[in-house]
């Protein structure tokens, strides 16, 4: 994905950081994924072992092969969807804006943009076993714009993110009351 044509990258602005939220936080899904595959395979298993001659019969045969092509392609379609919204989920730091782009579903996607110099707090929320053994949580960013509050979850290190972007936005502050 062109990101610099989905922000409109000013001429002076620098790209800094691109994060995504945290890849442990997909797999409960991945897992969920899996195990809803070996479903079907279970049930005729246990079909084929309780009742050995149900399948055999030409009209059930047909219609247990229909009903598990539709399982498999609904539960493609939502794992795919899952993984557009996980994957496209993504914060923009410049060195004059935070972008962050929300997708949610296929085919609805919000993005907010909050100049560095409006930013008046930085919350960083990491609540949790995982989320402490494996580095991720919140950023929550207070601003004096049309945005009042920004949220971006799950993303990996957001102390370490939080502290830079209020060093970003106090060099930002200053430039503007400079100009």
């Amino acid at each position: 994905m062109d990101f610099i044509r989905l922000i409109h990258k000013k001429s002076f602005e620098s790209i800094l950081h691109i994060t995504r939220r945290h890849y442990i936080t997909f797999v409960p899904i991945a897992f969920l994924f899996i195990i809803l595959i070996l479903v079907p395979l279970v049930v005729y298993w246990l079909i084929n072992q309780l009742y050995p001659g149900f399948l055999i019969n030409d009209p059930y045969y047909q219609l247990v092969i229909l009903f598990v092509s539709l399982y498999y392609l609904s539960l493609c379609l939502f794992f795919y969807s899952y993984f557009i919204d996980f994957y496209l989920d993504i914060l923009i730091v410049t060195n004059d804006r935070l972008v962050d782009i929300d997708q949610r579903g296929l085919f609805a996607r919000t993005i907010s943009e909050v100049e560095l110099f409006q930013i008046q707090d930085i919350t960083s929320e990491v609540e949790g076993f995982f989320p402490s053994l494996f580095g991720y949580g919140n950023l929550v960013i207070q601003t004096a714009s049309a945005i009042p509050k920004v949220i971006v979850h799950d993303i990996p290190n957001p102390h370490a993110l939080r502290q830079e972007l209020l060093d970003l936005a106090a060099a930002d502050k200053k430039y503007h009351r400079e100009n």
